[in-house]
Protein backbone atom coordinates (compact mmCIF):
# COMPACT_ATOMS: atom_id res chain seq x y z
CA UNK A 1 0.00 0.00 0.00
CA UNK A 2 1.32 3.85 -1.13
CA UNK A 3 2.56 5.45 2.51
CA UNK A 4 -0.13 7.78 1.38
CA UNK A 5 -2.92 5.29 2.40
CA UNK A 6 -1.31 4.37 5.72
CA UNK A 7 -1.47 8.31 6.68
CA UNK A 8 -5.38 8.16 5.67
CA UNK A 9 -5.72 4.73 7.58
CA UNK A 10 -4.04 6.29 10.95
CA UNK A 11 -6.00 9.77 10.47
CA UNK A 12 -9.31 8.25 10.79
CA UNK A 13 -8.22 6.36 13.91
CA UNK A 14 -7.11 9.58 15.29
CA UNK A 15 -10.11 11.70 14.14
CA UNK A 16 -12.01 9.61 15.39
CA UNK A 17 -10.14 9.09 18.92
CA UNK A 18 -10.80 12.65 18.74
CA UNK A 19 -14.33 12.75 18.63
CA UNK A 20 -14.52 9.80 21.56
CA UNK A 21 -12.60 12.45 23.61
CA UNK A 22 -14.70 15.72 22.48
CA UNK A 23 -17.92 14.22 23.96
CA UNK A 24 -16.08 12.33 26.70
CA UNK A 25 -14.97 15.52 28.28
CA UNK A 26 -18.01 17.51 27.28
CA UNK A 27 -20.02 15.52 29.51
CA UNK A 28 -17.44 15.02 32.61
CA UNK A 29 -16.04 18.45 32.29
CA UNK A 30 -19.05 20.96 30.55
CA UNK A 31 -17.99 22.67 26.93
CA UNK A 32 -17.19 26.45 29.11
CA UNK A 33 -13.62 25.78 28.65
CA UNK A 34 -12.13 23.88 25.68
CA UNK A 35 -11.11 20.80 27.91
CA UNK A 36 -11.21 18.27 24.66
CA UNK A 37 -8.80 20.38 22.48
CA UNK A 38 -6.83 20.73 25.43
CA UNK A 39 -7.12 17.62 26.37
CA UNK A 40 -5.82 15.68 23.09
CA UNK A 41 -3.08 18.16 22.15
CA UNK A 42 -0.96 17.48 25.47
CA UNK A 43 -1.94 13.59 25.31
CA UNK A 44 -0.85 13.45 21.70
CA UNK A 45 1.99 15.59 22.24
CA UNK A 46 3.33 12.94 25.04
CA UNK A 47 2.55 9.88 22.63
CA UNK A 48 4.40 11.83 20.21
CA UNK A 49 7.24 12.29 22.17
CA UNK A 50 6.78 8.37 23.85
CA UNK A 51 6.96 6.86 20.07
CA UNK A 52 9.30 8.75 18.49
CA UNK A 53 11.69 8.35 21.56
CA UNK A 54 10.91 4.42 20.99
CA UNK A 55 11.22 4.21 17.49
CA UNK A 56 14.97 6.16 17.86
CA UNK A 57 16.01 3.89 20.89
CA UNK A 58 14.30 0.82 20.38
CA UNK A 59 11.59 -0.18 17.29
CA UNK A 60 13.28 -0.56 13.87
CA UNK A 61 10.08 0.33 12.09
CA UNK A 62 9.87 1.13 7.91
CA UNK A 63 8.53 5.02 6.95
CA UNK A 64 5.11 3.82 6.39
CA UNK A 65 4.92 2.68 9.93
CA UNK A 66 6.05 5.91 11.17
CA UNK A 67 3.85 7.81 8.83
CA UNK A 68 0.97 5.78 10.42
CA UNK A 69 1.68 5.95 13.57
CA UNK A 70 2.50 10.23 13.54
CA UNK A 71 1.37 11.82 10.41
CA UNK A 72 -1.52 9.71 10.49
CA UNK A 73 -3.08 8.90 13.96
CA UNK A 74 -1.16 11.73 16.25
CA UNK A 75 -1.83 13.90 13.07
CA UNK A 76 -5.72 12.86 13.06
CA UNK A 77 -5.76 13.19 17.03
CA UNK A 78 -4.15 16.09 17.60
CA UNK A 79 -5.63 19.31 16.76
CA UNK A 80 -3.86 22.82 16.80
CA UNK A 81 -6.59 24.28 13.96
CA UNK A 82 -9.14 23.90 16.84
CA UNK A 83 -6.80 24.86 19.45
CA UNK A 84 -6.62 28.62 17.04
CA UNK A 85 -10.63 28.48 16.87
CA UNK A 86 -11.16 27.55 20.26
CA UNK A 87 -8.92 30.64 21.16
CA UNK A 88 -10.62 32.82 18.45
CA UNK A 89 -14.16 31.90 20.06
CA UNK A 90 -13.20 32.74 23.62
CA UNK A 91 -11.57 35.81 22.77
CA UNK A 92 -15.11 36.94 20.88
CA UNK A 93 -16.74 35.84 23.91
CA UNK A 94 -14.86 38.53 25.36
CA UNK A 95 -13.14 35.96 27.94
CA UNK A 96 -9.16 37.32 27.48
CA UNK A 97 -7.60 35.79 30.70
CA UNK A 98 -9.57 31.93 29.77
CA UNK A 99 -8.30 32.99 26.29
CA UNK A 100 -4.65 33.55 27.72
CA UNK A 101 -4.55 31.09 29.94
CA UNK A 102 -6.13 28.48 27.41
CA UNK A 103 -2.94 29.65 25.13
CA UNK A 104 -0.40 29.39 28.20
CA UNK A 105 -1.35 25.90 29.32
CA UNK A 106 -1.80 24.35 25.28
CA UNK A 107 1.47 25.29 24.81
CA UNK A 108 3.42 24.76 27.99
CA UNK A 109 1.66 21.87 28.74
CA UNK A 110 2.07 20.08 25.17
CA UNK A 111 5.93 21.00 25.36
CA UNK A 112 6.05 19.64 29.13
CA UNK A 113 4.69 16.51 27.70
CA UNK A 114 6.34 15.88 25.00
CA UNK A 115 9.85 16.26 27.08
CA UNK A 116 8.13 13.62 29.62
CA UNK A 117 7.44 11.19 26.94
CA UNK A 118 11.40 11.70 25.58
CA UNK A 119 12.46 11.07 29.19
CA UNK A 120 10.07 7.91 30.60
CA UNK A 121 11.40 6.20 27.13
CA UNK A 122 14.93 6.95 28.02
CA UNK A 123 14.47 5.98 31.29
CA UNK A 124 12.87 2.32 30.62
CA UNK A 125 15.12 2.06 28.01
CA UNK A 126 18.69 3.39 28.32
Amino acid sequence: MPTVVWVALGGALGSAARYGVNVLSGRMLGTAFPWHTLIVNVAGSFVMGALVGLMAARWNVGNDARAFLTTGILGGFTTFSAFALDFALLVERRAPVLAGSYVAASVILSLAAIMAGLALVRALHP
